[in-house]
């Protein structure tokens, strides 16, 4: 049995102006191709299939197109919702859905045991048992108490949500029991688990008011595959708990890791190997950091280029440029090139005296006058802490919904 593991594919987003619908629709041919060619028996989408809450019609469209493609390879597709999806958006179309073999899973069932999928394999036999588990909200697990404070909540939730794991895959032992077969157990999930290293890109809405999930509280699941983190990688170096990552960079700080997709392989219910293979970059992008000198000659190494480079330039000197804009737009002049970012470096000395230097409000991003506001609070205990986080989490849900305004 071999599972295709994917996730934040963010459908419908725009990156600093750009749409991504190109680089989506290469990757969604890649991906098919992929599936026949390495003969998946099952493709896993660990959430964010889409950016907002109200795709634009070409994600929709997007998202149609490969349901019905994986359907004429038929190969089962699971998709689950994440904090970026809408549970009503996705649950509109999902009835229908299931009569293409595919799955969807917007949110949490009172009744556990509808969480609980058996996928089967090319031969049309039971290969795996999935404990599909989408993004879990608060009031999805919790109940409201009076009184609480906020380190009473976090905890609450964090037990809510390892409840709900529990209760989910002691279903799935049920139905193995019930089936009588060596089927491995595959769960999912939608979250930050500690000790992850996160992206620019990850807006932080989830979870409530809590930070992290403990990967000692995932069940004894043969295999975990999660989404939310942007960038690939294991969860408490256990090679069974994995973070595929998103196919496309979403942010500019994304470009240090290759870009992946993961395929879980079994025999019976043991997990064999869990394998990447590697997303072709579909948009060339680029981070160019140093002085004016070093960027006029990093610059030059773009002249034969034939394709368009998105570039992230960082200008690094202490000297304040107030022609900056103008004098990168000439370095730039003819060449197969276009600046999305244009920023300054900014040691400790220099944030220090930010306001000393006049700065250019345009080279700030919301979140960065935003930092710099909560960094005038006085923060003398954890309580003070959790309400400089919860701040935070609110302000990033407005900055989104303000983003998802300007792009419908």
């Amino acid at each position: 049995m071999k599972i295709l593991h994917t996730s934040d594919w963010h459908l419908g987003q725009h990156f600093m102006g750009k749409s991504r619908q190109n680089e989506h629709a290469a990757f969604i041919d890649w991906l098919l191709n992929t599936v026949k060619t390495h003969a998946i028996d099952a493709v896993i989408i660990a959430g964010d299939v889409f950016d907002t809450g109200a795709p634009p019609s070409y994600a929709r469209e997007l998202y149609n197109r490969f349901i019905v493609a994986m359907n004429q390879l038929k190969c089962p597709l699971i998709i689950l919702a994440g904090n970026h999806d809408s549970v009503a958006t996705l649950n509109e179309s999902k009835g229908l859905l299931a009569y293409l073999n595919t799955h969807v899973i917007a949110a949490p069932d009172e009744d556990c045991s509808q969480q609980v999928l058996t996928v089967n394999n090319r031969q049309g036999e039971p290969g795996a048992l999935v404990c599909a588990i989408p993004f879990i909200r608060p009031k999805d697990v919790l109940k409201s108490q009076a009184g609480e404070s906020a380190g009473d909540k976090q905890q609450a939730l964090g037990q809510a949500i390892a409840a709900h794991y529990q209760q989910v895959y002691q279903a799935a032992l049920t139905k193995k029991a019930e089936l009588g077969l060596a089927l491995p157990i595959i769960a999912t999930g939608h979250l930050t688990a500690m000790g992850v290293k996160s992206s620019e890109s990850v807006r932080e809405i989830y979870i409530g008011t809590l930070d992290g999930f403990a990967a000692s509280e995932f069940p004894a699941a043969d295999y975990i595959a999660l989404g939310h983190i942007h960038r690939p990688q294991f969860v408490a170096k256990s090679e069974h708990i994995r973070y595929c990552g998103s196919p496309i960079a979403l942010s500019f700080d994304e470009l240090g890791s290759e870009k992946q997709v993961l395929v879980a392989e079994f025999e019976l219910d043991k997990l064999l190997s869990v394998s990447p293979i590697l997303v072709p970059s579909f948009q060339a992008m680029a981070v160019i950091k140093g002085n004016l000198q070093q960027i006029e000659q990093a610059l030059n190494e773009f002249k034969a280029n034939t394709v368009q480079t998105w570039l992230c330039i960082e200008v690094q000197t202490d000297d304040y440029l107030s022609d900056l804009q103008q004098r990168i737009a000439e370095l730039c002049q003819d060449l197969p090139v276009e600046v999305l970012q244009l920023r300054r470096a900014r040691n400790a000395r220099q944030t220090a005296l930010n306001q000393e230097q006049q700065e250019v409000l345009t080279e700030l991003s919301p979140t960065d006058v935003f930092e710099r506001r909560l960094a005038e609070e006085p923060v003398q205990n954890e309580a003070q802490q959790l309400r400089l986080n919860r701040i935070r989490q609110q302000f990033a849900t407005i900055v989104a919904k303000v983003a998802q305004g300007e792009h419908n």
